[in-house]
């Protein structure tokens, strides 16, 4: 699994507020499953979830068209 811009947000910015992974889990109401997932830069993971933890975070997926 390789590292992406979500994956680096989401780690980032838990660390930030010293939440554990698991801590996260249980605040979003997502799995613990989930979050290392996404953490570990997963390809596929749902949108709807993906949203969900956005959410929490006050933050939100753009799409940008690349140049």
């Amino acid at each position: 699994m390789r590292d992406n811009p979500i994956a680096n947000y989401v780690r980032t910015t838990r660390k930030k507020m010293k939440m554990t992974q698991k801590d996260l889990a249980d605040f979003s109401g997502l799995s613990l499953h989930f979050i290392q997932n996404l953490e570990q830069g997963k390809e596929s993971l749902q949108l709807d979830k993906v949203n969900q933890l956005l959410n929490y975070f006050n933050a939100e997926l753009i799409v940008k068209e690349r140049r």
